[in-house]
């Protein structure tokens, strides 16, 4: 794309993996002579405005960032390719806004739990798929153990054989503070729970509230292995990676959604040692819990458990911005009707070249203006 004169972006959903991403695209382009630029919602305003002025003048090549790359004050030269990482964590609008920011844009969406609609587009509009369904090398299998959260005293002996094992565990809990809706254990008071009940060990807290330079002092501590355990929300979900992490602990795993279940057990089983995942559940459980936990439990495959998840909560709008979702089609259902789409997939460019009339008369009544969505 650069080659070709064009710009290209890197969007990552959180400040950690974008900031990954930001020293691994110095280290191979900057040796090339190409320019690359880093933006993020805390970066000092002056540093902040100094890289807009050189993507919007040309001057850099490559932009890697957040969410702050798709702000209305940031402007592209001639942006080429949009690089989207862990897409499932963007709205479809987002994705459009950033895809916006040039014309005739190109894309790649990366992600090891595609979103329902997502999959479902991969199916039936014009997304090229490419599977990596391997694991890296030296990498071990997850085993998923799903307890009830009444046997807790249990996994905290498990936490505290595995650190004795010289190995670190990861204890995620879904919310920071106490919720009047939803009566969940917070961070906070998790890691006191823990605190009283392993004396032994040196726990430490990451939530998504914290300082940027805080959350980055308490992450390298757990890198560096002065901490045995890791109490954090959600913010770890990706972009982590600590291969002495062989055991993490899913607090209220029932009211999580599937691509953020798989997520977070990836961040273990990363090194040698074999790695667990335990997911603890509340009772009573609702039926879409049971059916979501049965999933996690039996599947390790992000794209099975994303094509199980479609099944779970329907594919979303393929002309509108919710990702998933009883689909809007008047007539047609998605799994029954696949005949019909693939005939309908084969004539389209049939028609296209021969009665572009049908074609634009067609597009009219049924997109409207809404054809951007299916380019996200």
């Amino acid at each position: 794309a650069i080659e070709a004169g064009c710009q290209v972006a890197v969007m990552a959903p959180t400040e950690i993996l974008a900031e990954q991403h930001y020293a691994k695209f110095k280290q191979w382009f900057e040796p090339l002579g190409l320019s690359v630029a880093w933006l993020s919602g805390s970066q000092r305003k002056k540093a902040k405005e100094a890289n807009k002025t050189a993507i919007s003048d040309g001057l850099t090549q490559i932009a890697v960032g957040t969410h702050a790359l798709f702000q209305d004050d940031v402007e592209f030269q001639n942006l080429g390719l949009v690089i989207v990482d862990e897409q499932h964590r963007f709205g479809v609008a987002q994705r459009l806004a950033l895809k916006n920011k040039g014309q005739d844009v190109h894309q790649l969406m990366m992600s090891a739990t595609p979103i329902p609609r997502t999959l479902a587009m991969s199916f039936f509009a014009d997304l090229d798929v490419s599977v990596i369904d391997e694991l890296p090398p030296n990498r071990t299998p997850i085993k998923t153990r799903l307890v009830n959260s009444a046997r807790r005293a249990e996994v905290e002996g498990f936490v505290l054989n595995t650190c004795r094992k010289g190995q670190q565990a990861y204890w995620v809990c879904p919310l920071i503070e106490e919720s009047e809706t939803l009566q969940l254990q917070t961070a906070t008071e998790t890691l006191q729970t823990l605190q009283t009940a392993l004396p032994e060990l040196n726990i430490g807290l990451v939530h998504g509230r914290m300082k940027p330079a805080e959350k980055a002092a308490v992450m390298a501590e757990f890198i560096a292995g002065r901490l045995n355990v890791l109490v954090a929300t959600t913010v770890i979900e990706v972009g982590v990676d600590v291969p002495n992490a062989s055991l993490m602990v899913i607090e209220h795993a029932e009211r999580m959604g599937l691509a953020q279940l798989h997520q977070l057990r990836g961040r273990v089983g990363r090194g040698a040692a074999a790695s667990t995942c335990v997911l603890l559940f509340s009772e009573p459980l609702g039926e879409v819990a049971k059916a979501r936990l049965k999933v996690i439990y039996e599947h390790t495959d992000g794209f099975e458990i994303a094509r199980q998840d479609l099944n779970i909560r329907g594919p979303g709008e393929f002309l509108g911005a919710r990702q998933s979702g009883v689909p809007m089609l008047r007539f047609a259902n998605l799994e029954e009707d696949l005949q019909l789409l693939e005939q309908a997939r084969e004539i389209a460019p049939k028609l296209i070249e021969e009665r572009p009339d049908i074609v634009e008369a067609h597009l009219n009544r049924w997109l409207a203006s809404r054809e951007g969505y299916l380019g996200v």
